[in-house]
């Protein structure tokens, strides 16, 4: 299955590849949990592309035999980076220049069973990569930012902000966590890099109504169902 996303102002494609996620990225964030701990590396998980919603979609919780498999989906904004050509072993000097551009998204979380995956040392992989759990804007191309160390994003629910984060304020920045990932795992074209998300996360229910923004670029709408 060939998950495509629109580009801003272009007619062109992006065509998604790989979804990697950087989770404790924001210190902000991580004293929202009991225990908190600064990592000393990226936190790295990933999401299947088969998860992506876009713009104006819906996300729900998973059913099982006709009951939901949580009681809390929980809200995570993020950055997201747009990879535009292969990238192994890239310095951290020349990391922005196998950018592609930039989205907002949103990692809604199972934050019951993660916490419960967790506590059992399980990976997160149903916490994080169900059906609908990683929402998407368009692409806005790399030349629209302007600083790429500082970039201004924002959550509102139903009208009122929940989130804010700036990348100035990442424990890794764009260029470290483009460095790691290329190490480690190879980046290729139409990989998509969600970046942490800052403090803010809150419980969803049927009808919420969220809008999540870049700096004045572009808005990503999503109904909870």
């Amino acid at each position: 299955m060939i998950i495509e996303l629109d580009i801003k102002s272009s007619s062109k494609k992006f065509s998604v590849n790989n979804v990697f996620c950087i989770g404790k990225n924001y210190v902000d964030h991580i004293h929202e949990f009991a225990n908190p701990e600064i990592p000393k590396e990226p936190v790295v998980f990933l999401k299947p592309n088969t998860s992506i919603i876009k713009n104006n979609g819906s996300v729900s919780v998973p059913e099982l035999e006709g009951k939901k498999i949580s009681n809390d989906l929980q809200n995570e904004v993020e950055l997201i980076i747009a990879i535009g050509k292969d990238t192994y072993k890239v310095s951290e000097e020349k990391a922005i220049d196998h950018i592609f551009g930039y989205a907002i998204g949103l990692d809604l979380t199972l934050r019951d069973i993660q916490a419960y995956e967790k506590s059992k040392g399980l990976p997160w992989t149903t916490a994080k990569g169900f059906y609908s759990s990683c929402a998407v804007s368009e692409i806005v191309e790399k030349r629209e930012i302007s600083n790429h160390s500082s970039i201004k994003f924002s959550l509102d629910k139903n009208n009122d902000r929940i989130q804010f984060g700036d990348t100035s304020l990442m424990i890794f920045n764009i260029s470290k966590i483009i460095h790691y990932l290329s190490h480690i795992f190879k980046l290729v074209e139409g990989d998509l890099i969600f970046t942490g998300t800052p403090k803010g996360i809150s419980t969803l229910y049927s009808g919420d109504k969220l809008c999540a923004k870049l700096e004045d670029l572009i808005e990503l709408n999503i109904t909870v169902e």
